[in-house]
């Protein structure tokens, strides 16, 4: 099992916002437009970026910040040794020419100043549909921030290069470097020794659990028992059954039938899917007993779930098409 690669399993950008921004003199900025998932990098300079709950984060250059909340935050000029202030900024859109005083992220305003250093901000911005994606966004802070990183510079670097161009493609090349920054910022700050991953992540190290969940995840079709799984584990039943609980935050079973959600969520968001083989490919015999334990765990039955990716589906290429 790749815990990281499940959190990410889903999160695919299609048509995602870009920003690029380069400020000079003490600026702020506040980001009201938000995503549901944006990663916010410093190419040259130093940013402060607050979003509530929880203290402001300095990034400098190279740093990446990755915003988990739909709620207002800002940003502020940094540097070593200074303040923060308020400077100059107006919007940029992902394929507006930038400048000097330009603002960063839909939504964005700032204010007026002096002059002081320069910073090169570029942002990345996913608005997720799928259940997948909420499970990634659940099992984040609303900010992480992750240093420099030889890893992740390059792409940066070629994310910054292609916002400031204009070439066939330029979108699809854009959202999935966009997904290979999530991903290679998202490793950095899981081995983070201040990071605060989600109670199975971190169980996943247990000599009793960790086995457990891995089976979990490799195969959640097989009719799994808590008997079934104290045997994969080594250990008695009540003892498995008893550590799972204290490490994850809810019983093996629980866990499954949610983690079969999950999953089935994203199938169901396939075209041609129907309720029966969804059922059949999470570990359901029928479409009722799945109907019932997805209302149950989503609060709506799988086919209004389908119903509602559609009309949004419909609704955002509207949009698209208006622009």
């Amino acid at each position: 099992m790749d815990a990281l690669g499940d959190l990410l399993r889903g999160v695919r950008a299609d048509g995602a916002r870009f920003d690029r921004a380069v400020l000079a003199g003490p600026w702020e900025m506040t980001c009201t437009d938000g995503a549901a998932l944006e990663l916010i990098t410093v190419v040259r300079g130093a940013a402060r970026i607050t979003a509530v709950p929880g203290e402001p984060r300095t990034l400098y250059e190279g740093g990446t910040a990755v915003v988990c909340t739909t709620e207002p935050f800002t940003l502020t000029a940094a540097e070593p040794g200074a303040g923060a202030g308020v400077g100059s900024g107006a919007g940029v859109g992902s394929g507006a020419g930038v400048g000097s005083g330009a603002g960063v992220g839909s939504g964005a305003s700032a204010s007026a100043g002096a002059s002081a250093g320069e910073c090169e901000l570029v942002t990345g911005a996913y608005q997720l549909d799928s259940s997948v994606g909420r499970r990634l966004i659940s099992a984040l802070p609303p900010l992480l921030v992750v240093p420099s990183d030889e890893e992740c510079l390059p792409i940066v670097e070629l994310i910054a290069a292609e916002v400031a161009a204009d070439r066939p493609g330029r979108q699809y090349v854009m959202d999935r470097m966009l997904d290979w920054m999530l991903a290679c910022t998202l490793r950095e700050w899981f081995d983070l020794p201040e990071s605060c991953p989600p109670a199975w992540y971190r169980a996943l190290g247990d000599d009793v659990v960790g086995p457990a969940l891995r089976a979990l995840h490799d195969e959640p079709a097989r009719p799994w028992t808590v008997a079934a799984l104290a045997a994969h584990a080594g250990v008695s039943r009540a003892a498995f059954a008893k550590c799972f609980s204290e490490l994850v935050g809810k019983p093996p079973m629980a866990y499954l039938t949610e983690w079969r959600m999950t999953l089935a969520a994203e199938l169901l968001a396939e075209p041609g899917a129907t309720v029966a083989a969804v059922a059949g490919q999470v570990g359901y015999a029928d479409g009722f007993g799945f109907s019932d334990a997805f209302k149950r765990i989503r609060g709506i039955a799988p086919s209004g779930y389908r119903a509602s990716l559609t009309a949004r589906r419909s609704d955002s290429g509207s949009l698209r098409t208006a622009v």
